[in-house]
């Protein structure tokens, strides 16, 4: 009988016991040790992980047409990503950033006053109707318009600052870029040999782990097609329709639009909504009129129209998920909480839905 053959005495077996654990002690280490590096990259880790995902598929037809110039396709592909996204978002980034700061300077010199816009817009309202209104609300208006000013001012200010803060840490900036592009062109060229190496690397049954990756792939698909993009066009058209009307800081609240449109059961009627209904109170009557019009038929229905087409059924996610995952996303981990909560949430449902079908299974066996 063979060495090999032989079966291995209990002394044997406890030392390959405490080998293993020993083993997988020290990945645990590393690996947290390598997370603890790479956090200050995580924005950048994260977003090059996005890209790839969704521009996977430009990435693949270039390769079935060039199959043999891997780092040709990934070239050409980041250089797409660069023309779409990041050459237009530096646009849109630096207006926004020249018209934030122009709108602080004119809330500090009070050339912008809200408590004044407040008190012209409760001048116009009827008499009759402030009185009906003030036997339901026992709250001083005063108070409420200086809650609201300050509110405002504080937003405009934060916007300001965040504007100021992108241009003071403009090198960090541009470090996390390089690295999220430099990223971005090795995930497109090996990203089937990395996702296989970790799927080898992973305990689950090959079952499993294609319904996780599935998953992942295609909630973040769905967050980009879906949200990113459907924003970033009630955005421009929200921007667009502000500098028709000829309404102050138009990019701006182009943006501030886009952000808002990506969070659920929100939108962008939050913002044009109170414009329009403010530029009616003011006697501005066309430009309020045709921005409630344009709002409800055209800004409004890009996500009615626009989300199911880019889409269709890919999430299966509940709303109501997708509205808390996102908020809670948002609020811990900042515009990368905007994947990273839908992700968490439909991972989490997946792996329950798992645990739930092996329970099933081994219980029939059981039985």
């Amino acid at each position: 009988m063979s060495d090999k053959s032989k079966p291995k005495s209990p002394a044997a077996t406890q030392a390959n016991l405490f080998e293993d654990r020993v083993l997988v002690g020290f990945l645990l280490a590393v690996s947290l040790a390598m997370a603890w590096i790479a956090w200050p990259f995580f924005g950048a880790i994260l977003w090059a992980l996005v890209v790839t995902i969704a521009f996977a598929p430009v990435n693949d037809r270039l390769l079935l047409k060039m199959p043999t110039r891997r780092n040709t396709a990934a070239t050409l592909t980041l250089l797409l990503v660069i023309a779409l996204v990041i050459i237009p978002a530096f646009i849109v980034g630096s207006l926004m950033v020249d018209e934030a700061l122009h709108t602080y300077n004119s809330v500090q010199s009070k050339e912008i006053d809200f408590a004044q816009l407040a008190q012209e817009l409760q001048s116009v309202v009827p008499q009759r109707w402030q009185e009906m209104a003030g036997r339901y609300i026992t709250t001083d208006l005063e108070e409420v318009q200086a809650k609201v000013s300050a509110l405002v001012t504080t937003g405009v200010q934060i916007i300001a600052g965040q504007a100021v803060s992108v241009g003071q840490r403009a090198f960090n900036f541009a470090m996390a870029l390089g690295v999220m592009l430099y990223l971005t062109y090795f995930l497109l060229r090996d990203g089937r040999y990395i996702t296989r190496r970790i799927g080898e690397a992973i305990p689950l049954r090959s079952e499993q782990r294609r319904a996780l990756f599935d998953k992942f792939t295609t909630v973040i698909r769905a967050t980009v097609k879906g949200s990113i993009v459907v924003a970033f066009v009630q955005g421009i058209l929200g921007g667009l329709i502000f500098a028709f009307l000829d309404i102050r800081a138009a990019v701006l609240w182009g943006v501030v639009m886009g952000l808002f449109s990506l969070i659920p059961a929100i939108g962008t009627g939050i913002v044009w909504v109170p414009v329009s209904i403010y530029l009616l109170a003011t006697g501005a009557v066309w430009q309020g009129v045709t921005l409630l019009m344009l709002g409800f038929f055209v800004i409004s229905m890009v996500d009615n129209v626009l989300r199911p087409i880019l889409v269709g059924q890919d999430t299966q996610m509940p709303d109501y998920v997708v509205l808390i995952s996102t908020l809670g996303g948002l609020s811990v981990l900042g515009i990368n909480g905007l994947i990273v909560g839908p992700v968490v949430a439909a991972m989490f449902i997946s792996a329950w839905e798992i645990f739930t079908e092996n329970r099933a299974v081994a219980q029939q066996l059981s039985d």
